[in-house]
Parts: structure tokens; sequence; C-alpha cells
């Protein structure tokens, strides 16, 4: 079976092999303040740096999911004001996470299938932007993105990147905080956060700590940078899945993140191009501008389980539609995981399909 869900999505193919290794060299039973677990973070860090280009400007924290970087934004970063770009169910659920703890909110919403292209002033601490909405499979054009910072230098814009990397390759000085899971683009179990901040986060939530508030127990930036910088994680990690993220971004630099981009979109047109011509089916994104590369929607109305079980049948496994799309449309993750012949395969099997 091959695993085209958004995610948890198919797994990439060294990852077996490598918590096999990580099992054979005891990782599971590292103590989290031993030289050992040190130099695997040291490693899985380092990994990450290259792969993704991220800068020394930057540091990299390991929670337990993209979901807990919410609250954990908030938290430390937000005394009264947020403002959040929605235009899927995830990026709804971090706006919601922020009126949950009791923040201004503020929601600048777009239509499911469409996304943004104005940048606009805000009044804000925070703004949250999906860079590539797992739900809608719209994604956002990078210039946009940065186009907030440049209208709100004062505010810190943090993207949610968790369907988009590795592919999407972000210019780090225009962002204070990315933040990704690895059981998408990365191809890994779940159960892993990767968080990316800046100095201005650290020193944003330092001085709500100063003015006596609270930024959260035993999860704030500041614990975190204090035990980051000894290469070490407040609690007791999920060390296996660290190991393992570490190896997986080491096979991705060997192959090459120019080489991985280049197959993302050589996998995404040919779907795109079959979804277009189609007769019963059509991609639920029309424009071009919109059109994630990672995570592509398919309108199949009254032929979405008819579909589904016919690609089951020849091995394919598909993600259903979210929420209100559940019953009327298929979701087809494109990860490095997927190789160029499961996508051709795929798209044959879609073009014989009436």
């Amino acid at each position: 079976m091959v695993n085209f869900s958004p995610g948890p999505s198919q797994l990439y193919f060294t990852v077996e092999d490598h918590t096999r290794n990580a099992f054979k060299l005891g990782v599971p039973s590292l103590s989290h303040r031993s030289p050992a677990f040190e130099a695997l973070y040291q490693h899985t860090q380092e990994q990450l740096r290259e792969l993704l280009s991220i800068p020394k400007t930057h540091h990299i924290f390991f929670t337990s999911s993209a979901t807990e970087i919410w609250e954990r934004l908030i938290q430390n970063l937000v005394i009264e004001k947020s403002a959040h770009f929605v235009n899927g169910a995830f990026s709804e659920k971090f706006y919601k996470a922020a009126l949950q703890l009791n923040k201004q909110a503020q929601e600048i919403k777009a239509q499911d299938g469409t996304g943004f292209s104005n940048p606009i002033k805000l009044d804000a601490e925070l703004i949250g932007v999906t860079h590539n909405e797992t739900s809608t499979g719209v994604a956002l054009p990078k210039s946009f993105i940065y186009g907030l910072k440049e209208q709100n230098p004062g505010a810190l814009l943090c993207v949610d990147a968790v369907s988009s990397l590795p592919y999407v390759d972000f210019d780090y000085s225009k962002v204070d905080s990315v933040y990704f899971s690895v059981q998408k683009g990365f191809g890994l179990p779940p159960g892993l956060g990767v968080w990316i901040v800046n100095d201005a986060c650290i020193a944003r939530s330092e001085s709500l700590l100063a003015k006596g508030l609270s930024i959260g127990t035993h999860h704030t930036l500041p614990f975190y940078l204090k035990n980051g910088l000894k290469n070490q994680t407040p609690e007791t990690p999920n060390s296996v899945a660290i190991y393992v993220l570490g190896k997986v971004a080491e096979d991705m630099v060997r192959r090459g993140i120019h080489t991985i981009r280049k197959e993302t979109e050589y996998k995404a047109v040919i779907l795109y191009n079959e979804l277009m011509q189609h007769s019963s089916l059509s991609p639920f994104v029309t424009e071009s501008t919109y059109q994630s590369p990672t995570v592509i929607i398919a309108n199949s109305g009254k032929h979405t389980e008819t579909l589904s079980n016919y690609l089951l049948e020849k091995g394919i496994v598909t993600g259903e539609g979210y929420g209100a799309h559940g019953g009327t449309q298929l979701r087809f993750a494109n990860f490095p995981a997927h190789s160029k012949e499961q996508y051709e395969l795929l798209v044959d099997y879609i073009k014989a399909f009436n």
C-alpha cells in the first residue's frame, strides 16, 4: 500500500531502518541530560539547518506536536492581541486556541479554496499565518507572508509550515517563527513537533515574564532556550523520533533539497493536469497562485467513495476531504516519501477511472 493521506502519511523509505538502529544503539533509554543525547540533539539540529537553510539567528526546539506550539506561541508571545489569517480548518484552530487563552484574537478569513494576496497593517503582537493549509490545499505566496512582516515590523510573524516543509524555501530573515510536525513532509510516525524561533521571540517572552505575566510553566521559551543551548530539552522527549528525524534529514541532504523540490513540482504538475482534464474530477483550488504543490485536493462529488475504493483496490490509500468536504473531496499528499513512479501510477489510475 502507498499512503497518499496528508498525515500521518507515507513513511520515508529509510525510517524503518533508522528506527531499528535507534533501538540497537539504546536511544530509547538515553537520559536527556547525557552526552549521548546531547550529541543526538546536535546532529538533528545540524541536519535540519543544512536541509532547510535555517540560520544561526533562529533556534530549534522540539515539542510533542505542532498543535502544542499554537498554545506555546500565544502563551509566550502575546499579552493581549493576535491576528490570524484563516483559510481552512487548521488556521482556524490556531485562531480559536488564542481565544481559548483569553486573548483578543482577530480573524481575517478567506473562503475555502482561496488565499490572501494583499498584506495589510494590523493591530497585533503576533500574526499567525498558515503557509500550506492541509484541509483546503491552499498554499499562500511567500511574497504575501513576507509582506505581512514589512507592513507589521513590530509584530511577530509566526508561520505554520506543517504540510509544506521540507519543500518550501523560506527566507528566515523575514519570519520570526516557523513550526511543523514530522508525520507529513518528513515521513515519520507522529509524535514530534519542531519549533523554530528567532531572538525576537525569546526577547518578547522574557519581557512578558519580567512584567510578571504568566507565559506557561515547564514549556516557556526561556526554559527551552536554557536547555537548547546545552542540546537538551525541558523534559524527557521522544528521543527516538528526534534521532530518526536527524537521520532522515541527513538522507534528504544527501539526496539534495533541490532535487526534492523539483520532483515535488513535477509530481504536482502531472496530478493537477490530470484533474483539470478529467471528466468526473476537478482541482478544488482553481487559482494556480494558491494551488499547493504538497497537498492536492480533488473535487470528486458523487464519485468520492467509488474512486476511493477503486484506488484502494490498486494499493493506494487516499486522504478524505476535511470537515464539511468529507464526502465530496479526496486529498493527495505529495511529500518526499512519494516517488515519481508512484505519482505517475496514481495519475494513470485516475485517468482510467470513469
